[in-house]
């Protein structure tokens, strides 16, 4: 069993940065493939970025050379830095660990990007 706690989300101003953690409890952190999706009002959940237990990332297209997916196995930690903050950004961001058919979320943290 996973638990994962995400934290770092607020309001922030376009074209800032905020810096997403999520915390694991459990032994298969560091052999789970790691995600970071994001929902907003009134759309589906959608994928961000992914990492994988041998530390591959991925990203989609709108927030490549923008948003950072890193992980910290010795601290059972995933993160998710995002710089250049756009309105569009605005979600609830939720953390995602994959160990076979085991698939693990957590209670998701809100990003909102506003003047």
């Amino acid at each position: 069993q996973v638990q994962l706690v995400e934290s770092g989300g607020g309001l922030v101003q376009p074209g800032g940065s905020l810096r997403l953690s999520c915390a694991a409890s459990g032994s298969i952190f560091r052999i789970a493939d790691l995600g970071w999706y994001r929902q907003a009002p009134g759309k589906q959940r959608d994928l961000v970025a992914t990492i994988t237990s041998g530390g591959s990332t991925n990203y989609v297209d709108s927030v490549k050379g923008r948003f950072t997916i890193s992980r910290d196995n010795a601290k059972n930690t995933a993160y998710l830095q995002m710089n250049s903050l756009k309105p569009e950004d605005t979600a609830v961001y939720y953390c995602n660990a994959k160990y076979f058919t085991s698939n693990y979320w957590g209670q998701g943290t809100q990003v909102t990007v506003s003047s």
